[in-house]
């Protein structure tokens, strides 16, 4: 008889689970530690490696991963890549949970990191099939659980559960005070609005011998002037930009003064409303390492990293007399960066700081950067 192994026998106690999406459709799984239930809309991201780097963005708020890699926690977690302090999403669904990590300089298992976290996680999921009806039927709220007999009233708890489309999220991921980033004798200052930023984009700054302040998600462009600092920047984060009054006319004084502004998928969003261009909720969004775009200025390809359920109108920015499309997704034909005609302002949805492999988009920092540095 064979001789079973610790991990062999904790996953023959795991506990039975489900995912129940909005419309009624029903999956199943197993708790891959903790019991319980957790609510949030339900997306899916196509990475090969980077799931401590999902779990923990700002703008993965309040969602429920469905990781399409068929294995996850294989190489552990390391403290340093981590982009932000705690964890974000609000449960994981995945195929195959490693229980065990192979990483030399992993910082422990998968497991720990997630029950430190109190994150419900649910494994033996068929990801496939629930990645392509949410692919073909669009995402949607959803709630995973261990309470598999309560279906009527995990049913009730999940209508009550609010829609991404309008909700504000930025208040949840923002520092509650500003703080200081990199040296204070850096060559050049950065202001940066909090509404859900990841620490990596910090690093790029700093690695460019930029001092940057990050303010509060509901800062006023007095605050953030207040600094003196020599360019702006809006960042990343989760909901819908619509809410974002208080960002949004920040950014408009900041153009409204030919300041120097660079904007990051919720921040490009932000902008984007700014000049009267309006935004909307795409069918299930772009998550993942591997998107390609269009940098139409010169006519080259990217492989960009992209996390977005929000989306700016082309017809709309095509139609302004004083913003151009800079990047298209080639998916989709998406707006995936636009630039100010007559001012120091530019934009992408994507994520230049990831460089999942590719660098191709770190450029976006060095432009913002000289552009600075050339006035």
């Amino acid at each position: 008889m064979t001789q079973l192994t610790t991990i062999d026998m904790k996953y023959q106690k795991l506990k039975k689970a489900l995912i129940l999406l909005a419309d009624g459709t029903i999956f199943h799984g197993k708790a891959v530690g903790r019991e319980g239930s957790a609510f949030g809309e339900v997306c899916f991201n196509t990475g090969m490696t980077g799931y401590q780097e999902i779990f923990t963005d700002p703008s993965y708020y309040g969602q429920l991963m469905v990781t399409t890699n068929a294995h996850i926690g294989n190489y552990g977690v390391n403290d340093e890549e981590a982009e932000s302090d705690s964890v974000k999403i609000a449960g994981l669904i995945c195929k195959n949970f490693s229980y065990e990590f192979s990483r030399d300089d992993s910082d422990g298992s998968l497991e720990d990191f997630l029950n430190k976290n109190n994150l419900l996680a649910i494994s033996d999921v068929d990801t496939r099939a629930l990645v392509a009806y949410i692919r073909d039927n669009g995402a949607m709220n959803a709630v995973i659980s261990t309470e598999v007999d309560n279906i009527d009233g995990l049913k009730k708890q999940l209508a009550d559960t609010p829609n991404m489309n309008g909700l504000e999220l930025a208040s949840k991921v923002s520092t509650k005070e500003p703080y200081f980033v990199g040296d204070e004798n850096a060559s050049v200052k950065i202001a940066a609005l909090d509404i859900g930023i990841k620490k990596n984009i910090l690093r790029n700054f700093v690695k460019r011998d930029a001092y940057v302040k990050v303010f509060p998600y509901n800062s006023k462009f007095e605050d953030l002037e207040a600094f003196k600092p020599d360019g702006y920047f809006l960042s990343n984060g989760p909901g819908d930009p619509e809410p974002l009054v208080e960002a949004q006319q920040v950014a408009k004084e900041i153009i409204k003064r030919d300041l120097h502004l660079f904007g990051i998928c919720l921040g490009h969003q932000v902008i984007a409303l700014a000049n009267g261009i309006s935004t909307y909720k795409m069918h299930n969004g772009h998550r993942g390492i591997n998107h390609p775009v269009k940098n139409l200025i010169t006519g080259k390809g990217e492989i960009t990293s992209q996390n977005h359920g929000f989306a700016i109108s082309r017809e709309e920015t095509e139609a302004h007399s004083d913003v151009e499309i800079t990047h298209v997704h080639l998916n989709d034909d998406t707006v995936a960066g636009i630039k100010m005609k007559s001012k120091n302002v530019f934009s992408v949805q994507y994520h230049p700081e990831a460089s999942p492999g590719p660098n191709d988009s770190a450029y976006l920092f060095d432009e913002f950067i000289n552009n600075i540095k050339k006035n």
